[in-house]
Parts: C-alpha cells; sequence; structure tokens
C-alpha cells in the first residue's frame, strides 16, 4: 500500500459537543502534538485502480498543506499530511481510514478522494468520532452526517444545473443523462429527475453505466434513437471521453454537459478537439482568475508538481485542502482545547466564507451544504475553458429538496 507523507499548515474553529466517541479527551484529540505544535490529518487516494491520475488532487491538496505551512498560515501550526493508496475501491477506503486512525492517530479525513469511497467511510467514522472536512465527492448521503462538511456540491444540484442550463439557455427540450452506477452517479440522478418532475417533463433517455466502461455503443444508440439534444454525462474524465468517442463514431450531434471536474487539461488528453464546445457546472472560480487564493495555486502546484496540469482538477483538491486550513485556523483563533469535537462545532459556524477556488461557503447546524451556486464554463478550441454563464443559485426544487 502507497503511503505519502509530510508536514503542512492548518487551521480550524471550536466549541464542544457531545456526539458519540467525539467528546472524549477534552484536553486534546489525537493527532495534535501540543509540543511540537503539529496536527496529523489523513487521506486515501487511487495512485492505482481505474483513476489514477486522480492522484492529482491529492498531490494539490498536499500543496495547499505546504504553502501553509510555508506561509505560517495556522501561526506556527504545522499540518503533517498522510495518505494511502485505495485503488478507488470502496473497501479499500475504509481500510485505509482505520489504519490512519489506528496507526497514524489522525485528527481528521482532510480531502480524501471519491464518492463512493467517502460515502463507505461514514459507518466507521461515525464509530470513531472522526470528522471528514472537503471530500472530494457528491454523494447525498455526504450532507447528512454532522461529521462530514463538503465543500463539493451535491451532484444532484449540479445535475439540476446543467438541465437548468439545457433548458433555459440551449433551449434544449429533449435531455439525455448518463450515470455511473455508484452514489456518483445516482446523486446525479437524483437532482436530474427532481428538476424534470418539477418542469414536468421527461428525459429522452437516462442509462446507468459501469466506472470501468470503455465502449458507450448501445447506450448512445439509444439515445440517437430519443433524438435526445442535450446529454448530461456524469462519471469521469475517462467515461466522458469514451462516451465523446463513441458518440463521433456514430455520428451523434448532439450537445454534451458534464460535471465541473471534468472540464480539465486532463480530459483533452483523453479526448483530444472532442471536447471542444462541452459544457460543465462549476462551482469554483475560473483557474485563471486574478485571485491571491487561485494565483497561490497555480505558483505552488506549478513549483511542487510540474507535471501536472494546473487546471480545475487541481483546483478542487486545493480547494478541499483549504477547508481545513480555514477550520483548523477557526479552532485556534476559538481558543477552545484542540478537539475533534470543537472542531465540528467551529465548523457549524463558518459563514460566507473564501475557501480556495469557491465562494461564499457557509455551514450551519442541520445544514452542511458548504458551497450554495454554480456558473457554467464551456471547453473551448485550444484546451482551454471559458465561463459562458455567470454563478447563480441552484434550482430550489433541488437544493432545498430534504436529502
Amino acid at each position: 500500500m502507497h503511503r505519502r507523507t509530510f508536514l503542512s499548515s492548518c487551521a480550524a474553529a471550536t466549541a464542544s459537543i457531545a456526539l458519540p466517541g467525539l467528546a472524549r479527551a477534552q484536553a486534546v484529540s489525537p493527532g495534535i502534538d501540543m509540543a511540537n505544535k503539529t496536527v496529523t490529518v489523513g487521506a486515501f487516494t487511487p495512485i492505482t485502480g481505474p483513476v489514477p491520475f486522480y492522484a492529482i488532487l491529492t498531490r494539490a491538496a498536499e500543496s495547499c498543506f505546504k504553502w501553509a505551512n510555508e506561509t505560517d498560515a495556522l501561526k506556527g501550526w504545522k499540518i503533517n499530511f498522510v495518505t494511502y493508496d485505495d485503488g478507488y475501491e470502496p473497501s479499500r477506503s475504509v481500510a485505509v481510514t482505520r489504519r490512519l486512525v489506528e496507526e497514524n492517530k489522525i485528527f481528521a479525513l482532510a480531502a480524501p478522494v471519491g464518492t463512493a469511497q467517502c460515502t463507505a467511510v461514514i459507518p466507521y467514522a461515525k464509530e470513531v468520532g472522526l470528522p471528514m472536512l472537503g471530500p472530494i465527492g457528491g454523494a447525498s448521503a455526504l450532507f447528512a452526517e454532522r461529521l462530514v462538511f463538503p465543500l463539493l456540491p451535491d451532484y444532484g444540484w449540479s445535475a439540476a444545473s446543467n438541465l437548468d442550463y439545457a433548458f433555459n439557455d440551449l433551449k434544449a427540450s429533449r435531455v439525455a443523462l448518463l450515470w455511473e452506477n455508484d452514489e456518483l452517479g445516482r446523486s446525479a440522478k437524483r437532482g436530474f429527475d427532481l428538476l424534470m418532475a418539477s418542469s414536468k417533463k421527461e428525459a429522452a433517455e437516462s442509462i446507468p453505466f459501469e466506472v470501468r466502461s470503455t465502449d458507450f455503443t448501445p447506450h448512445m444508440r439509444r439515445i440517437a434513437n430519443a433524438k435526445a439534444e442535450v446529454v448530461i454525462l456524469f462519471g469521469s474524465n475517462a467515461n466522458l471521453a469514451a462516451a465523446l468517442k463513441t458518440a463521433e463514431r456514430l455520428d451523434f450531434q448532439g450537445k454534451w454537459m458534464a460535471p465541473f471536474f471534468t472540464a480539465d487539461p486532463t480530459t483533452y488528453k483523453l479526448a483530444g478537439p472532442l471536447l471542444d464546445g462541452t459544457y460543465f457546472s462549476s462551482w469554483l472560480m475560473p483557474v485563471g482568475a486574478d485571485d491571491a487564493n487561485i494565483k497561490a495555486y497555480r505558483d505552488t502546484v506549478g513549483k511542487l508538481y510540474p507535471n501536472d496540469p494546473i487546471g480545475v482538477f487541481g483546483l478542487n483538491g486545493w480547494s478541499n485542502a483549504s477547508l481545513f486550513v480555514k477550520g483548523f485556523q477557526l479552532l485556534l483563533e476559538s481558543g477552545k482545547p484542540l478537539t475533534r469535537a470543537n472542531l465540528v462545532d467551529v465548523m457549524e459556524t463558518m459563514s460566507n466564507q473564501t475557501v480556495g477556488g469557491a465562494r461564499g461557503v457557509t455551514f450551519k447546524a442541520n445544514d452542511h451544504r458548504g458551497t450554495r451556486q454554480e456558473g457554467i464554463i464551456q471547453a473551448t478550441s485550444g484546451g482551454t475553458f471559458k465561463l459562458v454563464r455567470d454563478f447563480k443559485p441552484y434550482p430550489t426544487d433541488v437544493f432545498d429538496a430534504k436529502i
């Protein structure tokens, strides 16, 4: 099992609570080294398996923590970040988390990778009282647990943003959904179905696929026969590239939409110019924005990992790591004991914060919807992306639906 560890810095907020397994040691929690002013956090990441390029997310998160250490963002405190490979397999994600807790004594999970993977870890996290900040996934289940603070939106909200754009901006009447047959895709389908129902419309098609799918011939034949004008795909970068290649082979002429994390140079490497014209919902500011937080991402990753593309994918990892930095800063500023329980309490006081590439991040008691709006960007020739619709709130019928 691959392991990475390094020192980084972070920040958090506090207040103690009575959560199962959280309020044991009010002096400090595991992962807090008062003598050396170090906090240890961990994550699982797919160095092997079907999506090894997702490790870009973890390298960006690592870069964020190193940047925080170097800039003394935590007023003398450093972050020790430990990661292990889980092969993108949920059962291994649970095993990795157990190892991080029992061997590395982590204070929290920070920017762990994978929707199904993060969801699978929740029962164990609840058992031991382990906070999870910035899970890099979009399942509905991640918003229903007090220990979990997602920066990413529920993929159902993003799918609804895509569908809203297809209806109101692209003026499409027949929209199809291709969804990965796991927590990622099912969450997207939930939002898609809710907005379809509230709009009193029906999907042209709604078809699941497996994460390792490379041939979308039967899917695209059904979509073509349904005369879909727009296809919304919720799956990996590799899935999107494979579907686009199949569509070209079958001469399907419809427009394509996909989630934010596929609006990245890594997808261009897989799909080439077939990606041109594809639309993406995005909760992140453009990577080229003249913003201090985003510039820090570009400069730091460019220095530490010059071979990694500077794109939305990396900014996603950086921003989710930034959530822990922001949270631990709040915890330190509160003056409360550095416990997991107090970290959870203080996270629920975060309001309208800038976190990496995200804006207006807010958490409340019983409301862990950190990101609350998205824009639409489009792939253009030359491997670049542009904002084509400004940020606006998610469709209310989906955003306010009970999870």
